[in-house]
């Protein structure tokens, strides 16, 4: 084999596939320019994004720090929450150990009042009950003693019923004795009359 023929060989062997290779070179050149132009785009949207993202992280960072501002005047409010619930702590145990002490006073005072109306009515009711037992005792002296007069009317009354009950029972035997004896000489006087 020659030379040429070795080289025709081999030029109708890889030209062809040295054409396609070339063929393919230009499309992965072209996909290559194109795949540059898209990250050339996609760089410039990145970099628009960074641009996005540093404008949110500055917004973030001012949010922060009016948060942190917000959480200061949070604690400062909470502070003054927790004074004003110890004054109103302090207040209430104050007032409620003023009501007690007042209420404490007045059920003394009440007690007392209570005490001495009851002595005032005990007293009053010991004074009533005594009078009541005088007048009683008056009403049944005077009563016992009007009773014994009426008894003693009574007996008197009974004594002279009893003496003209007598006195009857006496005149009954003088008229039964004058009637004998008016009888006696009635009887002496037809006698007398006949002789």
């Amino acid at each position: 084999m020659d030379k040429e023929t070795v080289v025709t060989a081999i030029k109708d062997f890889i030209l062809p596939e040295l054409k396609e290779m070339g063929i393919r070179l230009d499309a992965v050149e072209k996909r290559l320019s194109d795949i540059n132009g898209h990250l050339v785009d996609q760089s410039q949207r990145i970099e628009e994004t960074n641009k996005r993202i540093d404008e949110t992280n500055k917004r973030i960072d001012e949010t922060n720090k009016r948060i942190d501002e917000t959480n200061k005047r949070i604690d400062g409010t909470n502070k003054r929450i927790d004074n004003l619930r110890a004054e109103l702590t302090d207040k209430i145990v104050e007032v409620r150990t003023e009501l007690t002490d007042k209420i404490v006073e007045v059920r003394t005072e009440l007690t007392d009042k209570i005490d001495n109306l009851r002595a005032e009515l005990t007293d009053k009711i010991v004074e009533v009950r005594t009078e009541l037992t005088d007048k009683i005792d008056e009403v049944r002296t005077e009563l016992t003693g009007r009773i014994d007069t009426t008894n003693n009317r009574i007996d008197q009354l009974t004594f002279q019923v009893g003496k003209i009950a007598q006195e009857m029972e006496r005149i009954k035997r003088e008229e039964s004795v004058t009637s004998d004896i008016l009888t006696r000489l009635r009887t002496l006087e037809q006698k007398t009359a006949n002789l």
